[in-house]
């Protein structure tokens, strides 16, 4: 900025912003460097997981458009085991008549009561009986070598859940893409260089993107999961139905599974975006779900200090982008009142080629692939200022939690609405059997146990809990210091020996309650054999890990 004045006397005033200027330059060359350095994981020749036996995708959907057919086409195309839609009731007819038309042998309907991701989620989760679960929206296109990318991923037994690169799909047959789907696709190139640079510095993410996201089913059957997953509150007060992927990523970090995000051309998926206004809409909702999820990230759950420093130190960086941002046309303005300065028309000129030529470096990347879009630069620079002036409004704007591009959605909890749908004879069931504080809530929408068990042979589930989803299920633990089957998958071994304090299941790093084990209650709670949770509930309204109960 320095350059655009001759007066020495102000040097003291900008020299805070150089150097924060110096720093922002900085942090992205650090990005960009571990972008180039990246590499994806390779599939083996003989993986341990093949699609067609081990995955199910599932699709939370309220639509049954062109785009739809399209997609699942792409899915079919990698040999999935089973895709399992789940709609609302009065969507039913016409996906089953989708279903029909591209393959009613793979593609199954499931409905909920009413239009709400998260219930529609644990709808599929509970009706999976594979080892791993690929939640997809359903716009989402993939390539034939997508899931083969993804499965690599899980010869890590600690792997829990694995996300993808991703670039713009044209809502236009003939390819034409509007501004709006510029800019997205301009946010997706930024992204997948963050992304790409996380998971190689320090194996962490911001967010496994829900367009295209893969778990071990293991984990989201955990009744943990389940009961915070459906009861989400911001600040205990708002439900929170968006930001689904956020919710699950903080739960891969706190739990002590890994995470990786596969950035190769073989794994990238395409995705359609709002080709209107409407896209500033999906920008606010995306905005206002990072806020939240970032806050509890660092200061609530924490974890991520620990496990992934630079992710955390990402999260906090962006707290302060937008006045960082908006301090530089502020100082131009500070330069513009001084007397003595060069005419306004080259301090303003100056600058703003300033900001053209350093936005178009970072998108360098993108123009190798879409050269034409070079021409959206100057509208790329206006977004920024715009998002930055977002990001603000939304902060102020936290307790609104609707899903803003659909009318009526997000404004209910995924577990009332479940709860809504069941007689007076179920709830009294539901509160006989009920432990632990989770008097109220009954997830699944049929009956567990015509489901197939995912546990290990060394684990067994009580009858009686069979039809209480958000109960523990109890656990058989195997003799210490012996091989056990893998928790994991009820087919293969587990290669490494357990320590003397056994792990949960649910979690790789978390200690269980042993009862076998000195110190320990021999009349403790089966339920927290098997979930990194207690009874005791937290400030936010959901159980407390044991490691910080009191």
């Amino acid at each position: 900025m320095l350059y655009l004045t001759n007066d020495a006397g102000i040097l003291p005033f900008f020299l805070p912003f150089g150097i924060i200027g110096f720093y922002r330059y900085l942090w992205y060359a650090i990005k960009l460097i571990a972008w180039a350095v990246y590499r994806p994981v390779l599939p083996k020749e003989n993986p341990t997981y093949i699609a067609s036996n081990d995955v199910t995708i599932i699709v939370p959907t309220i639509d049954a458009g062109e785009e739809f057919k399209i997609a699942a086409r792409s899915w079919l195309a990698n040999d999935p085991k089973e895709i399992i839609i789940i709609t609302e009731s009065k969507m039913l007819g016409p996906l089953e008549a989708l279903a029909q038309e591209v393959n009613p042998e793979k593609i199954r309907v499931l409905t909920v009561p009413k239009a709400n991701k998260r219930l529609q989620m644990v709808e599929g989760i509970n009706n999976t009986t594979t080892e791993i679960i690929v939640f997809a929206d359903d716009d989402a296109i993939w390539k034939p070598t997508t899931l083969s990318y993804i499965l690599a991923c899980f010869e890590d037994l600690k792997m829990g859940g694995v996300g993808t690169c991703q670039t713009v799909h044209a809502v236009d047959p003939n390819g034409h893409q509007t501004l709006w789907e510029v800019l997205a696709g301009f946010r997706l190139t930024i992204r997948n260089i963050e992304v790409a640079a996380s998971t190689h510095i320090d194996g962490g993410v911001c967010c496994i993107s829900g367009r295209t996201a893969a778990y071990r089913t293991l984990i989201l059957k955990d009744p943990a999961f389940q009961y915070g997953f459906t009861n989400d509150l911001w600040l205990n007060k708002y439900p929170l139905n968006s930001g689904d992927d956020k919710f699950l990523t903080r739960w891969m970090v706190s739990h002590g599974w890994n995470t990786y995000i596969q950035v190769a051309p073989e794994a990238e998926l395409f995705s359609t975006f709002k080709n209107n206004w409407r896209f500033l809409k999906q920008v606010l909702r995306w905005t206002r779900n990072t806020w939240r999820s970032d806050f509890r990230s660092l200061f609530t759950e924490r974890y991520i200090w620990f496990r992934h420093p630079y992710v955390a130190f990402t999260m906090l960086d962006k707290f302060f982008n937008p006045l960082t941002l908006l301090a530089g046309p502020a100082l131009v303005c500070v330069i513009l009142t001084q007397p003595g300065q060069l005419p306004a028309w080259n301090i303003v000129t100056s600058y703003i080629c300033w900001l053209l030529l350093t936005r178009a470096l970072k998108l360098l990347p993108h123009f190798w692939r879409r050269p034409q879009d070079v021409i959206w630069v100057p509208a790329w620079l206006i977004f920024n200022y715009y998002f930055a002036i977002m990001k603000l409004y939304a902060l102020f704007t936290l307790h609104e939690t609707a899903w803003g591009t659909r009318t009526g959605v997000g404004v209910e909890l995924a577990a009332d609405i479940a709860k809504a749908g069941y007689t007076e004879e179920d709830e009294a069931e539901n509160r006989k059997y009920a432990r632990n504080g989770y008097t109220d809530v009954k997830i699944e929408m049929d009956e567990f146990e015509a489901k197939p068990r995912l546990s290990s042979p060394d684990m067994h589930l009580n009858n009686q809990y069979d039809h209480q989803p958000h109960l523990a299920r109890p656990i058989s633990l195997p003799t210490l210091g012996q091989y056990p089957t893998n928790p994991l998958s009820p087919t293969r071994e587990y290669s490494l020996p357990l320590n003397d304090t056994p792990h949960n299941v649910y979690s790789p790093t978390r200690e269980v309650y042993n009862p076998r084990l000195p110190g320990h209650d021999h009349d403790i709670d089966l339920s927290d054999h098997m979930s990194p949770h207690g009874g005791e509930l937290g400030a936010d309204g959901l159980p407390l890990p044991m490691d910080r109960r009191v």
